[in-house]
């Protein structure tokens, strides 16, 4: 069932919080009387003004998805507007551009809010209660203070890069116009920060609102998460990729901790992999379970099944009540085909078909619009209304247990090698994949398979986080911090290419057409999801051009191929993604000279 209680809070809080200036700073006695509260309700308020930054758009319809690719899994095309969300996507973003500005903003108001809680509780007195439940309450709240911040900390060095470090309350007379900082000072100090207050956290399962809690799984899953980006590539301001002498130090804390995860927490991966994330349409949110984190979204707000999800065409016009949605990420199809025909994901994560105004589902209209088939509308029991958009109530999640282990294995392989212990990790998140009667195989033999040294064993790793976390947006990341951001978004274009050929030639094994149809029962169906087929058995079958499709008569391939990816192996150094943006024009006038875009091209 859906928790309300912090949702109210949130969009309570939000009213008083984003009125502020970037930074502005509070006078001393308002910060006294306003701030350093002395009992856990005026804690938890002061904790829960963080938490209502995920109900801007700067969160929930930028950072969460839209703003995170493109990438080897999913595509949008930049190249065709100038508006600010495509310039994001083309990797070619104008200082001015406002969703960057709306991102910088509150960002650094969620930093500001988290630094206050921070400073109020350490001053309260409350961490050295009597009381052990009043104690233990505090420090609950300090960490989930300490791990938001850290999250936004890593989501701007991820889009800025070097950033201004404020880890202080403002307080009047202060000076708020301060330089960067080096990232990876800053990851260190985040880090630094989780790994003090972890021991002190509460396990989601004793926490009133569970996972849409800032709980101790997900502050030890950040500190892992963090550590990999400590220890990975970065862009630097000449576009060159490089990383840290010391980042296997960092990988060590991230295996460390996602051990000492396995062994004080461990829970068996649910079965079941679709009703994961249909939980999530049914507001069901296990302990114990998947996932560790998500953001608590109220049932009118939230963007999750609007722009992104699958396809529902709704509006007063309709024949249902389930509102409109679409995705601005979609899936290419040699994402779709990188998949084991008999891997149980990608049918959950791949989305076929979308829902057309008559409340029927049909295939969707173009190879280059698979959707993110994880969330939907329509998925709800209760339909939000047939003019309805935005404001789905369904939450986002933000780290799940399968990323945890697969953390792991990627940081013993890169320290010690395919272990037994890395291999285990590897095996228990494939064999959700499978059906139990092909684990020898498909478990197994391929982690034998890729086992014979550690060069393979990663390159698997990436494989089976591009299968596991399709859709959930958090593949650009990764290839940043593995430094193979422009090798795979090229190698994806020339698949693309490659399947654009053999299609119209005809040498393909694979789908030229699909041929599609809904049952007597409205069940929707494909006769060829894998392989190729000359003609259907029937004419209740719809065909469709699939592999086709990619071919153009005119340019060769169509063009969201040619320009989609483009500037993200051919920008301003080739073979270098150009992933940073530029600090926004209204910090940069705001600094009085403090801050300047320099490097990168800009």
């Amino acid at each position: 069932m859906k928790n309300r209680i912090l949702h109210i809070i949130f969009l309570g809080l939000l009213a008083t919080s984003c009125s502020d200036d970037f930074m502005e700073p509070v006078s001393r006695s308002t910060f006294d009387n306003q701030y350093i509260y002395s009992n856990v309700d005026d804690a938890r308020n002061g904790v829960n003004a963080v938490y209502s930054y995920f109900n801007q758009d700067a969160f929930r319809s930028r950072l969460s998805n839209n703003m995170a690719g493109n990438t080897d899994i999913e595509h949008s095309s930049g190249w065709t507007s100038e508006g600010d969300r495509y310039q994001i996507w083309d990797l070619d973003a104008l200082p001015s551009n406002r969703d960057l500005d709306i991102v910088w903003t509150y960002a650094y108001r969620a930093i500001r809010d988290a630094n206050i809680s921070i400073e109020s509780i350490q001053a309260s007195g409350s961490l050295e209660s009597p009381d052990p439940n009043e104690q233990a309450d505090f420090y609950q709240l300090l960490g989930e203070a300490y791990t938001l911040r850290a999250y936004w900390y890593s989501m701007l060095i991820f889009y800025f890069g070097d950033i201004p470090y404020v880890t202080s309350a403002p307080v009047a007379g202060d000076d708020f116009n301060l330089p960067k900082t080096d990232r990876n000072e800053i990851l260190s100090g985040v880090i630094q920060d989780l790994i003090d207050i972890e021991p002190y956290m509460k396990w989601a399962d004793e926490l009133p609102y569970g996972i849409e809690q800032v709980n101790r799984e997900y502050t030890l899953g950040m500190i892992a998460r963090l550590s990999l980006q400590r220890g990975g590539y970065f862009l630097t301001p000449d576009l060159s990729m490089d990383r840290e002498g010391d980042y296997l130090d960092y990988y060590q804390i991230a295996k460390d901790y996602t051990q000492k995860l396995i062994e004080l927490k461990d829970r068996p991966l649910p079965t079941d992999f679709r009703q994961v994330f249909m939980n999530q349409a049914k507001f069901i949110s296990p302990v114990n379970s998947d996932i560790l984190f998500e953001v608590p979204f109220s049932l009118n707000s939230g963007d999750v099944a609007w722009n992104i999800g699958m396809t529902v065409m709704g509006g007063p016009t309709a024949a249902h009540d389930y509102g409109s949605g679409n995705n601005y990420m979609a899936i290419p199809p040699t994402y779709y085909f990188s998949f084991d025909t008999l891997d149980i994901r990608r049918d959950v994560t791949c989305g076929l078909y979308q829902i057309n105004q008559q409340f029927e589902k049909e295939f969707v209209n173009s190879p280059s619009n698979i959707s993110q088939g994880k969330w939907s509308r329509h998925f709800l029991d209760n339909p939000p209304g047939a003019s309805s958009a935005k404001g789905t109530g369904i939450n986002w999640p933000m780290l799940r247990y399968s990323d945890v282990l697969l953390m792991y294995a990627e940081a013993e392989n890169e320290l010690n090698g395919p272990t037994a212990s890395a291999q285990e990790a590897l095996a228990r998140v494939r064999q959700r994949a499978f059906e139990d009667t092909f684990w020898p195989e498909k478990v197994d033999q391929y982690i034998s398979s890729i086992s014979g040294s550690k060069e393979s064993f990663f390159e698997a790793i990436v494989d089976e986080r591009a299968w596991e976390f399709g859709g959930e947006m958090i593949r650009k990341y990764e290839l940043i911090r593995w430094g193979i951001y422009a090798e795979k978004t090229q190698e994806t274009v020339e698949e693309l290419k490659d399947l654009a050929d053999a299609a119209f030639a005809g040498t393909t094994n694979l789908p030229i057409y699909m041929y599609w149809r809904t049952d007597e029962s409205g069940d929707f169906e494909i006769l060829n999801p894998n392989r190729k087929v000359v003609a259907p058995p029937d004419d209740t079958w719809s065909q469709v051009p699939f592999l086709l499709s990619l071919h153009s008569d005119e340019t060769q391939y169509q063009e969201w191929i040619l320009y989609d990816w483009e500037n993200y192996y051919n920008g301003p150094n080739p073979g270098v993604a150009r992933y940073i943006f530029p600090i926004p024009t209204i910090a940069i006038e705001n600094s009085q000279g403090t801050l300047k875009n320099d490097g990168y091209g800009f």
